[in-house]
Formats: C-alpha cells, structure tokens, sequence
C-alpha cells in the first residue's frame, strides 16, 4: 500500500520534489518536499486507490469506528467518500468554533462515548490534527486514531502523537516517496539522502546545497 500511493501521488505530481529549489513553510522552515493531496481529488484512479486503502485502514486497524470525522478542509471530502465506501456516518471538526449560527466547531451528529476515526490528508509536526482529536476528546467521543493519506515522519510529529495518546497510520510517507521518486527518476539519486536529511531534522538545512 506505502508504494502504491507513493507511485500514485507521484504521477498526478501532488508531490512537489524540490530539492534544488526548496519550498518555504508558514513556519519559515525550508523543505526540499511539498505535498498537496487535493489533487486526488481531480485524479479519479488516484483518488479510487486512496479512498479504498482509507476505508481498509479503518476496517483493519479500527474495526470498531463508529464515525469518521474529517480535519477541515482537506480531510472533507476524504472522509465524505471513504464513509460512502464503508457505510458510515460522516462529519468534520473545524479549525475553531463558528462565530455565527449554533457556533458549531463539530459538524455532524456526534453522540457522547462514540468511537470515532480522525480522517486527515497530511501530517507534519502534528499540531493542527492534535486539535481535531482533543476537540473531539472535549466532545465526549472515544477517539481510536487517526487514518492519514500521507506523513512526513518528522520526530516532532511522531513525539506530539505520542503525548496525546493518539495513534495513526499512514498510507505513505516521505520515505517511502523519496525512494519511488529515485528509482523512477523524479529525482536524482543523491536528493534521496536530502529528502532523508530534512524529515530527520527539519530546522538543519544543511541539506540545501550539499552534493547529498
């Protein structure tokens, strides 16, 4: 499943690979790596496969998820078609609550003591879905894990989910990704090590320049 999707983000190019010309996060952080999982979206056998690999992850590792809930906004629509897929109920938990109507931050019927999986497109340091999980913790529901569509494997990440007692698991990561883009010439072989060297330690760029 990690290479299939891996090939798959690859081909409809919803991973950036710039080694040589590095992409600047919001936070400042220089990455060789962008990933953009709305392109599945517009990709019908792409977003087939992704869908389906989400619904088995939910089957096989949370066979007793009663909701799915998606991460606003990319996680939406995963979660929308992978609910269809499984025949489950579906909602999606906001950034922060509404500032107009009911003032919902949790869209959907949620009942206290439900076991719900956190859909999300892409995890990084962990920070905004942590937020997802504790809002729906604060709700009352049983939160059994996450299931992503991508991850960087960052220390960071894997450290914050772990202090929140939250699992996930992935349908790729970035090492998965930096080995299909090597063998298949999206990347040169010596950028493999760059790649490796960033989702190690993100604040280091001593990667940027170097010959590997």
């Amino acid at each position: 499943m990690n290479r299939l999707i891996a090939e798959d983000l690859l081909s409809i190019n919803a991973v950036f690979l710039r080694p040589q010309e590095p992409f600047t996060w919001a936070s400042g952080i220089k990455s060789p790596i962008y990933c953009d999982n709305r392109l599945t979206l517009t990709a019908p056998k792409v977003r087939n496969d992704v869908e389906n690999a989400l619904a088995e992850v939910v089957r096989k590792e949370y066979p007793d998820a009663e909701v799915l809930m998606g991460t606003s906004t990319a996680g939406i629509a995963h979660a929308a078609i992978t609910a269809t897929i499984l025949d489950m109920p579906m909602g999606y938990v906001r950034s922060g609550a509404k500032d107009h109507g009911r003032g919902n931050q949790i869209e959907g019927k949620l009942e206290k003591g439900q076991k719900v999986v956190v859909i999300e497109d892409l995890i990084s340091t962990g920070g905004s879905v942590i937020e997802v999980v504790n809002a729906l913790r604060d709700a009352g529901a049983e939160v059994l894990g996450i299931a992503s569509i991508f991850t960087y494997g960052m220390q960071k990440g894997i450290d914050r989910l772990a202090a929140a007692n939250v699992k996930n698991v992935s349908l790729t990561n970035l090492d998965e990704v930096a080995e299909v883009a090597a063998e298949q010439g999206y990347i040169k072989p010596e950028d493999k090590e760059k790649l490796i060297k960033f989702r190690n330690n993100p604040s280091d760029e001593s990667w940027i320049g170097a010959n590997a």
